[in-house]
C-alpha cells in the first residue's frame, strides 16, 4: 500500500505537525525491518506482503513566502496543473491531507475532481490561533473560521484527532467520520540523565514556538524561585527578550541538545490554551518533568487525573505544587505512548479506507470502524 501525505508544514519548521508526520514515517519504516512486531490490522487482504510506503507532498518542491507576521514560517505557492501531476505521479493507494493551507486545499480539489478517496487530520485550533492574533469578534470566528474547517474536512473519510476530548469536540461542532489518531514520543531520546544548566534551580522550563497565541507571558510574568528558561524560537522572542531579561531564552534546540535541557530542568510549564495536544508535554514526562499547566484541552487530554503534573487557573500555584511530583511517575506515565502504536492506527486507517472505498461504499464508514471515535 503507497500512502501519499499532503502537508503544508515540513522541514525546517519545527512544529507538532512535522515532528507527529516525521516520526510515524519513521515508526512504519522500523516496523517493517522487524518482523516479529510487523502486525498492522490489514482487512481483506487489503495490503499485499504487508508493504507500506509513505511518500510526502510537501513546501520543498514549490516556491514559498514567508508570512509577514512570522517571517520563519514560509507558504507554499503551488500551481493546480504541478500538484495534480504530483499526486498522479505518486500512484497512491491512500492519500491523506494533513494541513489545510494551500497544498492541503489542492489536494483536496484534485480528490474531489477525480472521485478518489482521502484522509485528513486536524491539528491546530486556528480559530484560537486567529482571536489570539487578530482583533475580530468571537462570532465571526465561531461562523466564519468554523464553517471553513467543516468544508475543508466534509468529504475526508475519516477525520484523525489525536485525543478522545478533541475527537468529541469535532463531533459537537459538526466534523463527521472522526477517528483517533494517537501521538507518542521517542524514549530512546528523551529520558532522564546527569545535566545541569548552570542555572539557579529549580528550573522552569517551556519549549515551543516563541509566539503569541503560545501565551508565554502567563508564565514569564509569574513570580517563581530558580530560573525561567525558554526553548524555541519564533516572531515574538525578540520583544520577550527585552521585556523579561531574568529568563534565560536559549532559542531553537533539536535532538540531544534539545533532550539535554529537558533533562536539565525541574517542572515542564505549559502555559498555551490553544494546543490540540502538545508533543512537549510527552517529550517532558519521558524526561521525568512533571508538568503545570491551565486546565485545558492539550494538558488536560494528556495527563488527565494522572498524578504527573498539576492543573490549575493559578498558574503560579500549579508549578510550585509540581515540583512535589517524583520524577519516575513521569517517565512511567509517558511510556505508554509510543510512536509504534501511533504508526499502527494510522496504517489501519488507511488501509481502511481503501478497502471500503473497493467495495464500493464509503459513506459514514467510520460508524462502523473498530477505531471510530463516538
Amino acid at each position: 500500500m503507497r500512502i501519499l501525505v499532503a502537508t503544508d508544514a515540513w522541514h525546517p519548521q519545527v512544529n507538532g505537525v512535522v515532528r507527529t508526520l516525521t516520526m510515524m514515517a519513521e515508526a512504519i519504516r522500523a516496523l517493517q525491518h522487524d518482523p516479529e512486531k510487523w502486525e498492522p490490522v490489514f482487512r481483506n487482504g487489503s495490503c499485499s506482503n504487508n508493504k507500506v510506503e509513505v511518500d510526502f507532498l510537501t513546501p520543498e518542491t514549490f516556491r514559498t513566502f514567508a508570512l509577514p507576521s512570522y517571517r520563519d514560517l514560509r507558504v507554499a505557492l503551488p500551481r493546480p496543473a504541478k500538484v495534480a501531476a504530483l499526486v498522479a505521479a505518486s500512484r497512491p493507494d491512500s492519500i491523506h491531507i494533513a494541513t489545510e493551507g494551500p497544498i492541503g486545499v489542492l489536494v483536496r480539489r484534485y480528490c474531489r475532481k477525480h472521485r478518489l478517496p482521502f484522509t485528513t487530520s486536524f491539528h491546530t485550533r486556528f480559530p484560537e490561533y486567529v482571536s489570539a492574533r487578530a482583533p475580530v469578534p468571537e462570532s465571526w470566528v465561531e461562523s466564519w473560521v468554523w464553517a471553513s474547517l467543516r468544508w475543508f474536512h466534509g468529504p475526508s473519510r475519516a477525520v484523525m484527532a489525536a485525543t478522545p476530548a478533541l475527537a468529541s469536540e469535532l463531533r459537537e461542532r459538526g466534523f463527521r467520520n472522526v477517528v483517533l489518531w494517537p501521538r507518542g514520543v521517542d524514549t530512546k531520546l528523551f529520558h532522564p540523565r546527569d545535566v545541569d544548566l548552570c542555572q539557579p534551580r529549580p528550573v522552569f522550563l517551556c519549549v515551543g514556538r516563541v509566539a503569541v497565541e503560545k501565551n508565554l507571558e502567563a508564565f514569564l510574568e509569574l513570580d517563581l524561585p530558580g530560573t525561567k528558561v525558554i526553548v524555541g524560537d519564533g516572531p515574538a522572542r525578540a520583544a520577550l527578550e527585552q521585556k523579561y531579561p531574568q529568563a534565560v531564552f536559549l532559542g531553537a534546540r533539536q535532538g540531544e541538545r534539545l533532550a539535554e535541557v529537558y533533562a536539565a530542568a525541574d517542572v515542564f510549564v505549559f502555559p498555551s490554551r490553544t494546543d490540540t495536544f502538545g508533543l512537549v508535554l510527552l517529550e517532558a514526562l519521558a524526561s521525568g518533568l512533571p508538568i503545570a499547566a491551565f486546565p485545558v484541552s492539550g494538558p488536560r487530554d494528556v495527563i488527565g487525573d494522572a498524578p504527573v503534573g498539576v492543573l490549575a487557573e493559578d498558574l503560579r500555584e500549579a508549578c510550585l505544587a509540581a515540583l512535589k511530583i517524583p520524577r519516575a511517575a513521569c517517565v512511567e506515565f509517558a511510556a505508554k505512548y509510543t510512536w509504534e502504536a501511533s504508526a499502527r492506527a494510522f496504517i489501519d486507517h488507511m488501509a481502511y479506507l481503501r478497502v471500503v472505498d473497493m467495495d464500493g461504499d464509503a459513506a459514514d464508514w467510520a460508524t462502523d470502524h473498530p477505531r471510530f471515535v463516538a
